[in-house]
């Protein structure tokens, strides 16, 4: 199976090495690494490997654990393949060629980009102000597959661009459309053994740069979401 491995460690030679290694003789096979974050002597990477299915995940962790100042933050299973660059310019061109469709094409494709579980096009009432912690008010534009029926929401208020963790401990990044009050809500779900990382900055500033590319895209379309259609009786 395909796993995504979120790691912390000392931005110094010679570590990322000792975690590539140890990922190999635990039995992984990295198919990719990103750098999702290098500050203050510190980095976040996250590992994409190929893991045997038999194998115990305990015996990664515990070789990652042992190695001086490296943190593991979260391993889940990734859905699809490993993101490539130039993935994000292609799902919009295909928003672009077939708008009718668009938000559904948008919906479905964000959990294989951000190595999430699922995906929805929440749509926020008006008068979400007044509704003083009433979460999951907002009804479903669009569900991607795998997505609960009906789907958790999270508090999707105040409409900004942000990463949070349920009580239960699922992840959820979420962004607006900035129109018809829309918001995308991008879930991991937190599974025994395996425990997903939370939505990291550079992820959530991804999805809100897919999400405002989609919006100019759509345009008046985005207002028709989650709107019944009409029927003509004749």
């Amino acid at each position: 199976m395909l796993l995504r491995v979120r790691v912390t460690l000392p931005d110094r030679p010679g570590t990322l090495g000792q975690v590539a290694r140890t990922l190999g003789v635990s039995g992984a096979d990295i198919v990719q690494v990103v750098v999702l974050e290098r500050l203050g002597g510190r980095a976040v990477d996250d590992f994409t490997v190929v893991w045997p299915g038999a194998a115990r995940v305990e015996r990664m962790l515990a070789g990652l654990a042992a190695i001086p100042g490296v943190r593991v933050d979260g391993v889940w299973r990734a859905i699809g393949a490993p993101t490539t660059t130039g993935q994000d310019a292609e799902l919009l061109a295909q928003v672009a060629a077939n708008p009718v469709d668009g938000v559904a094409t948008l919906v479905d494709a964000v959990p294989g980009l951000l190595a999430a579980d699922w995906a929805v096009v929440a749509v926020v009432p008006l008068d979400w102000a007044s509704r003083s912690g009433e979460a999951g008010v907002a009804a479903i534009g669009h569900a991607s597959w795998r997505a609960p029926v009906p789907p958790r929401l999270p508090e999707v208020t105040p409409l900004r661009a942000r990463a949070m963790t349920s009580p239960d401990g699922h992840h959820y990044a979420v962004a607006p459309f900035g129109r018809a009050g829309l918001v995308l809500v991008v879930a991991r779900d937190h599974s025994e053994p395996l425990a997903a990382a939370g939505f990291h900055s550079t992820e959530v500033d991804r999805l809100a740069q897919l999400v405002r590319a989609g919006a100019v895209i759509l345009g008046d379309r985005l207002d028709l979401v989650g709107t019944p259609p009409v029927t003509t009786v004749t």
